[in-house]
């Protein structure tokens, strides 16, 4: 599965979803792995481009995280 989020620290936050202290969601669905970054300049940015990820369906999530390959 592919789990969105945005953070200001994304080594922090890939281990917290690691060791289990961040979203239930990827507690279960551990080790997680790192497939797919984008930096905003703004919170609201960022909060923006999350939520438009997250209507993506998994085909396209998987077209995205391809193109930077």
């Amino acid at each position: 599965t592919y789990y969105t989020g945005y953070t200001t620290d994304v080594d922090r936050r890939v281990a917290e979803h690691n060791d289990g202290t961040a979203a239930k969601y990827t507690r279960g669905r551990r080790p997680v792995e790192l497939v797919h970054v984008e930096s905003y300049k703004s919170q609201s940015a960022a909060m923006r481009r999350e939520y438009e990820i997250k209507q993506l369906r998994r085909p396209a999530k998987k077209q995205l995280i391809q193109s930077e390959a």
